[in-house]
């Protein structure tokens, strides 16, 4: 299958995470049992595809990767009782990007004039989208929640840089995150779950983040480090499009333009920043 083709399903799968989430919590299911089932789901899907060239279970970098997955998965679901898809995608992709950032200053990572522009207008493009009004209806605990779950991803994406065998890794971790769920059942036994958010939960862990995450996994290596980075980009434009098409959730003027600043400012800093580190490498 060519190499566009496998980018274009492996990011319209992790785009897709939102509008199941979102899709299934309308329903009815509780955001908590929703992560359960997706998480259960993907470490299914995860197990399988890894089986027969074994799982790492093992590893201080392991829990730390676990309770990262975790964070993002809780997160990501509560948020979305008040968050529309696309929105939900938006603040999510803006704080990885974000956080990612900050930390290599932290480590002194070299930092261009350009990058930190870039950096800037997704920051200022960010805080116009979530300042009152503007029609844009989001609960600051919900907001809060996203940012909680960007974080999360950006910390599970920053161990998974270094992992030798990320399709084994990966397995491991959701392996680990189900039965930190299963021992936290206390807190989510008896909440309501229907039948549709059940499935949606579902395809959400075996399909978008199974086999989304293991399709990433396969066409990373293959694109460029400029290419990998920009590409990504599309998954909240992809998940603000299926938001609209399938969940009648069509976001305002507001948010279209301080969306289009965000994905700006990531698509100079990150475009800016791995040429750079390309040409130089």
């Amino acid at each position: 299958m060519p190499l566009v083709l496998l980018t274009a399903t492996a990011l319209v799968f992790l785009a897709a995470n939102s509008i199941l989430t979102r899709a299934g919590v309308l329903d009815g299911t509780d955001p908590l049992v929703f992560a359960v089932i997706r998480v259960a789901a993907g470490a299914a899907v995860l197990t399988a595809l890894a089986a027969r060239r074994g799982i790492t279970l093992t590893g201080t970098r392991r829990w730390g990767a676990a309770a990262a997955l975790s964070v993002y998965l809780l997160g990501f679901s509560l948020a979305y009782r008040s968050l529309d898809a696309g929105l939900g995608a938006l603040i999510l992709f803006a704080t990885v990007q974000l956080g990612l950032f900050a930390l290599s200053l932290l480590r002194g990572e070299p930092t261009g004039p350009l990058r930190l522009a870039g950096m800037a207008l997704a920051l200022g493009g960010l805080v116009w989208l979530l300042l009152p009004g503007g029609g844009v209806a989001a609960r600051p605990l919900d907001v809060a929640l996203m940012v909680a779950a960007g974080l999360g991803w950006a910390a599970y994406s920053l161990a998974g840089r270094s992992e030798p065998r990320p399709l084994a890794g990966s397995a491991g971790n959701f392996l680990i995150a189900t039965l930190a769920f299963a021992l936290a059942a206390p807190f989510w036994w008896g909440a309501p779950v229907t039948a549709f958010g059940a499935l949606m939960a579902a395809a959400s862990g075996a399909i978008a983040s199974g086999l989304g995450y293991a399709l990433l996994f396969r066409v990373l290596p293959r694109m460029g480090i400029a290419t990998a980075g920009v590409a990504q980009l599309a998954v909240p434009v992809i998940a603000t499009l299926l938001g609209a098409a399938l969940l009648a959730e069509v976001p305002p003027p507001r948010a279209l333009a301080s969306g289009a600043l965000v994905l700006a400012g990531i698509a100079l800093a990150t475009f800016r920043y791995s040429t750079i580190r390309s040409s130089g490498s």
